[in-house]
């Protein structure tokens, strides 16, 4: 167990700046946002679930307790760091889950399969490049209230609550992203030369139609496939192939 605290630990920064500084409002998580959440995530056994702003723990311990996951909250509260270890004792999940105080903008998340995060606007927009450049292709990442700029959620849902809830009212609106691999450019095969252009997840491949990619699993006409790194291997119209960039 105190292996398995030191890695998870290991994922967060220490705090960075002036302790009296203006810090987001605390609204907790509804408990069925919270289960889905995770559900949204396809959240298992094996995931690590990085929960972004973790409050009092709920979200990081729901992976744990119901999902078997593993889980690391990172929270700039320190009060709200403690309580949630000892909801995680009570619970009985405290092997599986930590709880560090950090700056969820500097703090490494690069392990994570599954991001979990309640954070405003501002926050979002300042986390969305380090989503893209540091988080592994397939990469869950789910928010409750909030998108982002200019990345198309690939799901988002609305769960109406059983009562109105401090903060939002009666409904929650979620937001699924997969954080995607990087194909844009030419791919070359034999007989085969591709251009690939890419927002996000959204491609358009020249010559190509019905093109999609979510996370490594990439697709167009006649062909299946994933992506490795600067290889994409798959099947074209029932052949083996492999493109290189």
């Amino acid at each position: 167990m105190r292996r398995l605290l030191l890695v998870l630990a290991a994922l967060a920064a220490p705090v960075h700046g002036d302790e009296s500084e203006w810090r987001p409002p605390f609204i907790t998580t509804p408990p069925e946002v919270v289960e889905r959440m995770l559900q949204l995530a396809g959240t298992r056994p094996g995931d690590l679930v990085v929960d972004l702003g973790s409050g009092d723990g709920r979200i990081v311990i729901a992976a744990a307790q119901k999902f078997g996951a593993r889980g690391l909250g990172i929270e700039l509260d320190g009060a709200l760091v403690e309580k949630s270890r000892r909801s995680a004792q009570a619970a009985k999940v405290a092997d599986r889950v930590s709880f560090v105080q950090g700056d969820v903008l500097v703090a490494d998340i690069s392990r994570a399969t599954v991001i979990t995060v309640y954070l405003l606007p501002a926050l979002m927009a300042q986390l969305q490049s380090r989503f893209i450049d540091e988080l592994v292709p397939g990469t869950r990442i789910v928010s409750h209230a909030f998108a982002m700029a200019g990345w198309a959620p690939d799901a988002s849902e609305t769960v109406r609550l059983k009562e109105r809830h401090r903060g939002q009212g009666d409904e929650s609106t979620l937001h699924l992203w997969i954080v995607p691999a990087d194909v844009r450019g030419v791919w070359r095969g034999p007989g085969v030369q591709l251009r690939i252009e890419q927002n996000y997840q959204k491609i358009e491949i020249e010559g190509a139609t019905a093109a999609t990619l979510s996370g490594r699993d990439i697709a167009w006409q006649g062909f299946k496939g994933r992506v490795e790194g600067n290889r994409i291997v798959g099947e074209l119209a029932g052949r083996p192939i492999e493109l290189r960039r």
